[in-house]
């Protein structure tokens, strides 16, 4: 009894992280560039069970004129033991593209992430919502420095451009006032990790840092702009998730309330001395 109370209840931790994920999911469902995570669970290495007093005495019910099952136990079968969250996966699905006209708003078509410097280090994202701060300086909403390529310095806008204009590898030209031509100004990091999808794991506000080993190397994908890459996320496939996410759990709930109440009858009527 003891063991459903602990597989049932293990079934009740694993859905309730599985409701943070959909939950998170759901809340970023409007972020640039974010993708879906999907929580990946796995059972605990089951047990083999066999009839226990099989094999002992030779006049048993296994015994039928002079036939036994000799000194083996037979097999019952296999007791599930739980299960647990493996691992939380993220699904890197191409989101679609909303244009919204901002020249600095950028979106990745394909492989690929723009590095950021973060005071943890370069990090990389793929959430284009690019701003240009008073000094110039091209940067995220929380004001980290989008890089340049090489990773030298990042991208400084002059005060008097009046036309910007972001190349697919992400090269940056600006016409300034009194100017026919457009001049290069630099070009933004613009890398991918290869087709591995875990060499790069969230770190949280849209950044993701490589694992170790993984190297960046010039992105296959192409930059557009002027368009934001939406969340990949499907609001109405998290919401049926959700739901029987929630079933599941209730599930589990009354499996630990009917074993709590079997408990109850065996320590209080069964085994009550008369």
């Amino acid at each position: 009894m003891w063991r459903g109370l602990y597989t049932a209840a293990s079934g009740m931790i694993t859905e309730t992280k599985r409701t943070d994920t959909l939950a998170n999911n759901l809340a970023n469902a409007n972020t640039a560039g974010y993708k879906r995570d999907e929580a990946i669970n796995r059972e605990f290495e089951p047990m083999l069970i066999k009839r226990i007093n099989d094999g002992t005495v030779r006049g048993d019910v296994t015994s039928f004129k002079g036939f036994h099952v000799g000194d083996n136990r037979p097999t019952v079968g296999t007791l599930g033991l739980g299960s647990y969250i493996d691992e939380i996966q993220t699904n890197h699905e191409q989101g679609g593209f909303q244009t919204t006209g901002n020249p600095l708003d950028l979106a990745i078509s394909g492989d690929g992430y723009f590095a950021i410097q973060t005071p943890q280090g370069v990090r990389y994202t793929r959430n284009g919502s690019f701003f240009k701060s008073a000094n110039g300086e091209l940067q995220t909403v929380n004001g980290q420095r989008v890089l340049a390529r090489g990773g030298q310095g990042g991208i400084n806008i002059p005060a008097d451009a009046v036309n910007i204009t972001i190349g697919a590898q992400g090269q940056v030209w600006v016409r300034q006032a009194g100017q026919d031509g457009q001049n290069q100004i630099g070009q933004l990091e613009f890398v991918s990790f290869g087709p591995d999808p875990r060499a790069v794991l969230k770190q949280g506000e849209s950044l993701y840092y490589p694992q170790q080993g993984a190297q960046p190397q010039p992105a296959t994908g192409t930059i557009e702009q002027g368009v934001l890459e939406a969340s990949n996320t499907n609001v109405v496939s998290e919401m049926v998730s959700l739901i029987n996410n929630y079933r599941v759990y209730e599930a589990g709930s009354k499996a630990v309330t009917t074993q709590d109440s079997l408990l109850d009858k065996a320590v209080n009527e069964v085994g009550r001395l008369s």
